[in-house]
């Protein structure tokens, strides 16, 4: 984390003096852009450098699920759960993908490429089941789509 101080003391000027927990989630983000994941000395350098108590962290790390405390293969891919996911079939899709990956929702492949995760809401609720790869969204999926999506992923 020492490599990102430069950034974080750009983004402290832009804050006023006092609000140094409004730093936290910009952090953050950067932390896992550049690792990949939150590890705990991140966590105790940034406490340290934020100056704010180690549960605020761990608070937001916690509530937001884009934060991740171990590496994730390359290609992330998330089920949306929610209401409008799970009447148009996220169940279904949950276990396409668990029986064609070979894994459970927070577990990696074995070749540690793809990890399969759910999350509460992806705010896609008109193009429901969503399945959001990295970035990018895949809506209305079904069996079919879900197997072109598999095999592109394994490219």
């Amino acid at each position: 984390m020492k490599h990102l101080i430069a950034e974080f003391d750009a983004m402290k000027r832009r804050y006023p003096p006092g609000t140094e927990s409004s730093l936290v989630t910009p952090c953050l983000h950067r932390i896992q852009d550049d690792r990949g994941f939150i590890a705990d000395e991140d966590i105790a350098e940034l406490t340290a450098y934020l100056g704010v108590q180690r549960v605020q962290v761990e608070e937001v790390i916690a509530h937001y699920s884009m934060f991740r405390r171990k590496p994730i293969g390359e290609k992330h891919v998330q089920v949306c759960r929610n209401v409008s996911c799970s009447m148009r079939g996220a169940e279904g899709v949950i276990d396409h993908l668990c029986k064609r990956l070979g894994v459970q929702p927070g577990q990696t492949t074995a070749d540690g490429r793809i990890t399969l995760g759910t999350v509460e809401c992806l705010g896609s609720c008109g193009t429901a089941p969503v399945v959001m790869v990295n970035e990018a969204y895949h809506e209305n999926m079904d069996a079919a789509r879900l197997d072109a999506l598999i095999e592109e992923l394994r490219k």
